[in-house]
């Protein structure tokens, strides 16, 4: 491209647009590199307008899943177009919906039996939550607060935003929130190795402090069941992002954990929602994370990777007790009065079912297997680097943990930006990830290659060994 026609976009950028996640005043003042400006991508690669390409190593944040430009969605996309691109699903269905519904049925749990549709992940949370609270007003039961998981992530809609624990997301709006009960994260490299008894918030809301002994999985379950066990008439629903909390810095959840956390909710009567936004559709290396512990959640929250990363989409899923118990007469008021213009849009579903088609007839699932276990190995090796304090990994979801000291386990300055430090500079080799603090996270297609996983973390060395 032209240097004087780019140097008019990104001044018409920083002009005009507030991009998210981002500090603006270091994007419009400080920033010594010029923003990328993509112009278009092909399987795991993305182009800038000056031809230059990168990996794609966090996957457009999450959401492409088979490549871009796979050629099977793109035909898709086209074929729809070609017959309707929108129309309201309030009175009215199309056939791309009704097949999607039916090849989500055969993919999830059995008790899963209704399917609701909207277009992101925070709304796919926000209407589970919704759900699950009128399900027992209709019950007649008083129940108004909800359970989370400190560092929990589930969307920036202010229900979403209220099972949310990430302080430094959400802590600006709590005065807007309904209240919540939050147990200990299972954050095992951070508690094993602070053993003393402190005083751990239950929440973030106000509520009494608990005393815990940090530093294993039985600690962290057993808060969870103190909080169901005295508060369980209370509580409308508990919500739990499946083996991965990805959003906090990929906190993998030890084995066994999330089947304990189902049992203890069946065991008290609340209702589960397990948030597979970002965990579905094949990044643990099963269709979804519930798989591996064989849990079956009253609700499964789908969105991210569902297209492939072409268009917007989300689903809530349910089962027939959740569904029935809004059946009633017109004056009754059961109707769930909830709704979205792009709800079930026609080239959204269609390239949902595109594809689910391709990850069955290309045994997508299959051929990951094998890349896994060599992204495991490469992760192992590049573990003992003395700057890398924990590799926290599950399927193709990567997040890489940035110390100042191997030792003592101590953190680097937050004033030196480590982390976004070192994403930026992994440009300069043609690979783009992203941080969260100094944690460096992957986030890898499912048709990534062995090469690719080779150039991402060979490259991230070379820059660790740079520090």
């Amino acid at each position: 491209m032209d240097n004087e026609i780019k140097q008019k976009l990104i001044k018409s950028d920083k002009d005009n647009i507030w991009h998210p996640y981002t500090q603006m005043a270091d994007w419009v003042n400080d920033n010594p590199s010029e923003p990328l400006i993509i112009e278009r991508a092909k399987g795991s690669y993305l182009y800038d307008v000056d031809g230059k390409k990168y990996l794609d190593g966090v996957s457009s944040l999450w959401v492409n899943i088979l490549g871009h430009r796979n050629p099977k969605i793109d035909r898709a996309i086209k074929r729809q177009i070609d017959k309707v691109s929108h129309t309201t699903f309030l009175g009215l269905t199309h056939e791309p919906a009704i097949e999607l519904a039916e090849k989500l049925l055969n993919i999830l749990p059995c008790n899963i039996e209704k399917i609701f549709y909207s277009d992101n992940g925070s709304t796919a949370v926000e209407i589970a939550l919704k759900m699950a609270y009128q399900y027992w007003l209709f019950k007649k039961e008083d129940r108004k607060m909800f359970l989370s998981l400190k560092n929990a992530y589930h969307g920036d809609t202010i229900g979403a935003v209220s099972v949310g624990g990430v302080d430094s997301f959400h802590a600006n709006f709590r005065s807007l929130l309904f209240r919540s009960y939050f147990a200990m994260s299972p954050y095992c490299y951070r508690c094993t190795y602070r053993k003393k008894e402190i005083k751990f918030p239950l929440n973030v809301n106000g509520f009494k402090d608990y005393n815990v002994q940090m530093g294993c999985q039985g600690e962290c379950i057993a808060q969870v069941e103190a909080i169901l066990k005295k508060n369980n008439k209370k509580i409308v629903a508990a919500i739990i992002e499946p083996l991965n909390q990805a959003s906090a810095g990929m906190i993998v959840m030890p084995k066994g954990y999330l089947r304990e956390y189902s049992n203890l909710c069946k065991r008290y009567g609340v209702l589960l929602i397990c948030d597979e936004v970002a965990t579905g559709f094949g990044r643990t290396g099963k269709m979804l994370a519930i798989e591996h512990e064989n849990v079956k959640p009253d609700f499964i929250c789908l969105s991210k990777g569902i297209t492939g990363g072409y268009v917007p989409l989300a689903v809530t899923a349910t089962t027939n007790e959740i569904y029935n118990t809004f059946l009633g007469k017109y004056e009754e008021l059961k109707t769930f009065f909830h709704g979205h213009s792009y709800t079930a849009n026609p080239i959204a579903c269609a390239a949902a079912n595109s594809v689910i088609d391709i990850m069955k007839q290309d045994k997508i699932l299959e051929k990951l297997q094998s890349k896994i276990r060599y992204l495991e190995k490469k992760l192992s090796e590049l573990s003992k680097h003395s700057k890398i304090g924990d590799i926290r990994h599950c399927g193709v979801m990567v997040g890489i943990e940035i110390i100042e000291n191997k030792e003592t386990r101590k953190s680097y300055d937050s004033k030196l930006n480590i982390g976004a430090k070192i994403c930026d500079s992994l440009r300069e080799h043609g690979v783009i990830i992203r941080n969260l603090g100094d944690v460096i996270v992957l986030f890898l297609h499912l048709t990534v290659t062995k090469r690719e996983i080779s150039k991402i973390v060979d490259t991230i060395k070379t820059k660790l060994d740079a520090l």
